[in-house]
């Protein structure tokens, strides 16, 4: 077999990079390797699964050179020690005749995207094994609807049923970075659900949940359940993945590493580091020009920048040409597609193409709190209230936990509030917005109009001081001349901002 197998090859986490001759740690670090240590897991890793001898080592490494077998037996204990192989699983002696390094068949190259493995669910007490079979068989198709993760086959993690959990073994042998695994559990009536999500090189729990329902239904509890762990799942994945990302030193980030990291920046929607995040969305692009998801959160920025710095027409054009990308005929990915008909609709004024793709989008991925909560926002910047209260509701309740894109449903009620007249609900829920990212200008002019409807002018002063802190630039003129909203919405707002003491 051919020595020198082009790309990079995970091995219980560690990246071998057979291109470069060197061996990294999950965190993205150096894990050092002589290099003849490493010249002998290049051949190994091209010869995987199969007894090589001593002797055709020796050739390999050596090439003719008369060396003892305690040169190889020590590079075999480097190996071993690097790739924290200490039971001896992974790299195998067979006494007397060689070494065999036991890779799955179908083991993945270092993927663009994230990747897991749903374990079967362990059963305790009086639950039927075909109900737990099928809320993880739920589980796997929800997951394999969020874009950018691969999910391995059910057949495939099903293969570990019964057996002791070693995190590490399996995601190498499954080639993944994420394992979910859990348990059910009855008490009367009721059906308690324990999942964890796990690091597959570290063997780090990176989130855990409970989940309790009736078990009078089973089907409407399984399709409930799945909601909920899927779309707490989410957030957990996306958090995990970009922390990674940032792990991961600066010469060897890929595309998808780039678009990770401008993901914190383009979810707080901080006006001043707009510019960084679409210098690493476009440094993403060049590498992948075909990067749903980096073409989406681009659409968003410069949409972002097109209304609060100064309504560029280059803002714009770049804006919808991005959005173009992501709402193309086969684009197909929910979360991209959802970011595309809100930025469309944003800038063109016509909301209803826009909820049509929010339906399309949904269809896809019926737990994508995200798409629930550029949908809300949509119709209510449309005035259709019944829908936006309706799908910020459910984008939160997909989303319960500190998730930073809350803010979406959060402002979605807050404008349903203003529209509707109802001022006190529509300051809670500024207030809401704000908590969720305070980095937001928006909700903060929010605040202050709903502040001068209750006759509240100094709350309403100092909701317009906190905007001015966020957003410098901010003018009640230029507010006046964005077209998101309809016209009464944007008349009541406007002849509200410009009462406030203070406003520019």
């Amino acid at each position: 077999m051919d020595s020198s197998l082009p790309g990079n090859t995970v091995i219980n986490g560690f990246e071998v990079d057979l291109e470069s001759d060197t061996l990294r740690r999950p965190d993205g670090g150096p894990a050092p390797l002589r290099p003849r240590s490493f010249a002998t897991l290049r051949y190994l890793v091209a010869n995987a699964n199969r007894l090589v001898s001593k002797a055709e080592l020796h050739e390999a490494v050596w090439s003719g050179v008369a060396v003892t077998d305690d040169s190889l037996v020590q590079c075999i204990h480097a190996i071993r020690q690097a790739l924290g192989d200490h039971d001896r699983r992974l790299l195998q002696t067979v006494s007397r005749r060689g070494y065999r390094l036991n890779l799955p068949d179908d083991r993945a190259t270092a993927p663009g995207g994230s990747s897991i493995a749903v374990l079967p669910f362990a059963i305790g007490g009086e639950v039927e094994s075909h109900f737990v079979d099928g809320l993880v068989e739920e589980v796997i198709t929800g997951l394999s609807r969020l874009p950018g993760l691969f999910v391995i086959a059910r057949n495939s993690s099903f293969a570990y049923r019964g057996q002791a959990i070693d995190v590490r073994r399996i995601a190498a042998e499954l080639g993944v970075r994420y394992l979910l695994d859990g348990s059910v559990r009855r008490a009367g009536p009721r059906l308690r659900i324990n999942a964890h999500l796990i690091d597959g090189a570290t063997a780090a729990e990176i989130w855990a949940g409970r989940f309790e329902g009736m078990a009078e239904d089973v089907f409407d509890l399984q399709d409930e359940l799945t909601e909920q762990i899927v779309g707490v799942l989410e957030p957990s994945l996306r958090r995990a993945e970009i922390a990674r990302a940032e792990r991961k030193a600066s010469g060897r980030l890929d595309a998808y590493d780039l678009y990770l990291r401008a993901v914190p920046l383009v979810l707080v929607n901080k006006v001043g580091d707009t510019d960084e995040a679409l210098r690493l969305l476009r440094a993403a692009l060049e590498l992948d020009p075909g990067l749903l998801p980096a073409h989406g959160y681009a659409a968003w920025l410069y949409e972002q920048r097109y209304f609060r710095g100064g309504l560029d027409p280059a803002d714009r054009a770049a804006a919808l040409a991005h959005a173009e990308v992501v709402l193309g005929v086969n684009a197909g990915d929910p979360q991209a597609m959802s970011i595309g008909a809100f930025v469309r609709g944003n800038l063109t004024g016509d909301q209803d193409a826009a909820l049509v793709v929010f339906d399309r989008a949904l269809a896809i991925n019926a737990n994508s709190a995200l798409a629930y909560g550029f949908s809300a926002l949509a119709a209510a910047h449309s005035g259709r209230d019944e829908r936006a209260v309706a799908h910020a509701r459910k984008a939160l309740r997909l989303s319960p936990l500190d998730d930073p894109l809350n803010y979406h449903p959060f402002c979605a009620l807050t404008v349903t509030g203003l529209f509707s007249g109802r001022f006190e609900e529509a300051a809670a829920y500024a207030r809401l917005t704000i908590h969720a990212n305070p980095a937001f200008s928006v909700p903060y002019a929010y605040l202050a109009a709903a502040h001068v409807n209750l006759g509240e002018p100094e709350a309403a002063a100092l909701a317009m001081r906190r905007l001015l802190d966020v957003e410098p630039a901010f003018t009640v003129e230029g507010f006046a001349r964005t077209d998101r909203y309809p016209p009464a919405l944007l008349d009541r707002l406007v002849t509200a901002l410009a009462q406030v003491g203070g406003a520019p």
